[in-house]
């Protein structure tokens, strides 16, 4: 579904992604592991449209995308929920949702974004709970499933995900993780960026560890989480995948 090739990108003359290649293949969860600074928010940016790649190629469903802005790639179907979920604070849950599904909107298809709002609120209820309710006032764990919900409205093929753990209670945490797998068995691939590599490798299939803009090591989550460097780098020795 994704491929991305031997892709560099970066800020001026600061190169963050250094001739990064990776795939994510229909139905998959991958995962994007590293320490900061290692370059994984440039990547998914990079990919997303949001930063141009100096060179490699981006495809998806092997149509090149690294010449499309951000809005032509959103359109194909791979939606971003960015680090830091950059809500409209002065706005309503239901307001951000609404636009969440500006393109459906544009294309007449009122009532799928309808349905898909019913959607997201059955996989949050909170955000039913809150629907009038100002987004900036909400709790960081409401915010950042607001955030997911509205990528969900714009109706993702691939949705990527930019440390969406970051800053959240460990029960808030497996909830967010929670909706992710519930996402992936109704259809959804995901590409997911994550500092808490315990929770990342216990429900991806396959991962990449990113350091200083390069790949290091990629292998299946079980693979990652049984090398011993990985281990000493980014689980700590007492790791346990959630499927064992």
């Amino acid at each position: 579904m994704l491929s991305v090739r031997s892709c560099e990108s970066g800020y001026g003359a600061l190169r963050a992604v250094k001739g990064v290649s990776l795939h994510v293949a229909a139905g998959e969860i991958v995962t994007i592991i590293g320490a900061n600074g290692a370059g994984k928010t440039t990547l998914l940016k990079t990919i997303a449209g949001l930063i141009r790649a100096d060179s490699g190629e981006i495809l998806f469903d092997g149509r090149p995308i690294h010449r499309l802005g951000a809005h032509r790639v959103a359109a194909l179907g791979l939606v971003l929920v960015p680090e830091g979920r950059q809500l409209f604070a002065p706005m309503t849950v239901e307001e951000n949702l609404i636009l969440g599904g500006y393109l459906r909107y544009r294309r007449g298809e009122a009532a799928w974004v309808k349905a898909q709002t019913q959607r997201a609120y059955a996989l949050f209820p909170i955000l039913a709970e809150r629907r009038r309710q100002l987004a900036g006032t909400l709790s960081g764990g409401e915010q950042q499933m607001l955030a997911i919900a509205r990528a969900l409205i714009a109706g993702p093929r691939l949705m990527m995900l930019d440390e969406p753990s970051l800053g959240l209670a460990p029960l808030v945490v497996r909830a967010i993780i929670g909706a992710l797998t519930v996402l992936r068995k109704e259809g959804t691939t995901i590409l997911l960026v994550e500092q808490n590599s315990k929770a990342a490798l216990g429900i991806a299939d396959r991962g990449y560890v990113m350091e200083t803009g390069s790949i290091l090591i990629e292998g299946s989550s079980r693979e990652l989480s049984e090398n011993r460097d990985v281990r000493r780098a980014y689980l700590g020795k007492d790791y346990t995948r959630i499927d064992e």
